[in-house]
């Protein structure tokens, strides 16, 4: 089975041969800190730690040209929208044509990140731009409602511009929303705001038969779940969590099947020492790779504080604990 079968497979709670290995990517800085630990210098890591291939196509969703100061009333509106044209130059990867033809015959799954999430195409790249955005949203929640809209019609356009050409077997939601203690606005305004403005997308997805549509959050974003999961969002793949309440078992628990989950390893089990990987393994990935519709991956990029030993033995632990049969969860 090859990568791409072995993705639909475990998406759809099929059969696969095994569940996915995905890796974000090991950073050069973190090579080298680990040559230092005993990583031969030579290594093909590819080799070493192998993976699954998959890859992502990233569009331009920034307006053109950028904004030096993001707008803040409706009589921005009408430039946000001249800035936001999916049928601009750039708006696609270098070598489109070429690419497209390279995909047809892929054997690895291929994904569309095809929107940023409301801070991000709101301008939030900063603490000024974040505290005008609250502002606005008590100030003028219309004006918000309607830059939402716009960014959602925008994305759409630029998905079925993608999809006309190329089969892909995931869309991407970024949605850097929350810190540790939940989500920075609240599920109803999420729905309102956010949700709402991405029914375009999702129904460009659905027309192009995309069947994994992911939200992929960070830190806290529980109190979204069942707002995603109302609005067409199958998939969760939570980043940089506070693991004590996304815990990915209790979401399966909670969820169950509607919520397929990528990531869920602890990553901080990783700064510490075998017997908190052991556990982080052991206990967590066997029973929802049972269940199926699940990829097993930590929830963050490993950085420098990782030790090269912490990181072979987590790698060779996942993979002989992925083979094994395991009770359903429920």
């Amino acid at each position: 089975m090859n990568s791409r079968e072995r993705f639909l497979e475990t998406m759809s709670y099929g059969s696969p041969d095994r569940v996915p290995y995905f890796e974000e990517g090991i950073r050069k800085e973190v090579l080298r800190e680990w040559r230092k630990q005993g990583l031969p210098k030579d290594t093909d890591i590819a080799q070493l730690f192998p993976s699954d291939q998959r890859e992502v196509i990233e569009v331009d969703l920034e307006p053109k040209p950028k904004f030096n100061k993001w707008p803040r009333s409706r009589s921005d509106l009408e430039e946000l929208f001249r800035r936001l044209l999916p049928y601009g130059r750039g708006r696609l990867p270098r070598g489109w044509a070429k690419k497209v033809r390279s995909w047809k015959d892929r054997d690895y799954p291929l994904m569309l990140r095809i929107h940023r999430g409301f801070f991000l195409s709101m301008g939030v790249y900063d603490w000024r731009r974040f505290s005008e955005l609250m502002d606005l949203l008590i100030d003028d929640p219309e004006f918000v409602r309607e830059a939402m809209k716009i960014q959602g019609k925008f994305a759409a356009g630029l998905a079925e511009r993608v999809l006309k050409d190329v089969v892909v077997d995931a869309a991407l939601f970024s949605e850097p929303i929350g810190g540790n203690y939940g989500p920075l606005i609240s599920p109803q305004m999420y729905e309102d705001m956010v949700l709402k403005s991405y029914e375009p997308v999702l129904d460009i997805l659905h027309k192009y038969n995309v069947e994994t549509i992911v939200l992929v959050t960070y830190a806290n974003a529980r109190a979204l779940i069942p707002s995603m999961l109302k609005w067409g969002f199958n998939c969760l793949w939570a980043c940089e969590v506070n693991i004590e309440t996304m815990d990915y078992r209790d979401l399966r628990r909670e969820f169950g099947r509607d919520l397929r989950l990528i990531g869920g390893i602890d990553l901080d089990t990783l700064r510490r020492d075998k017997e908190a990987v052991r556990r982080e393994v052991e206990e967590k990935v066997p029973p929802l790779v049972a269940d199926g519709g699940y990829v097993p991956l930590a929830d963050g990029r490993v950085r420098t504080d990782v030790p090269y030993e912490n990181y072979v033995y987590y790698r060779k632990l996942l993979q002989k604990v992925t083979q094994l049969e395991m009770p359903k969860m429920y």
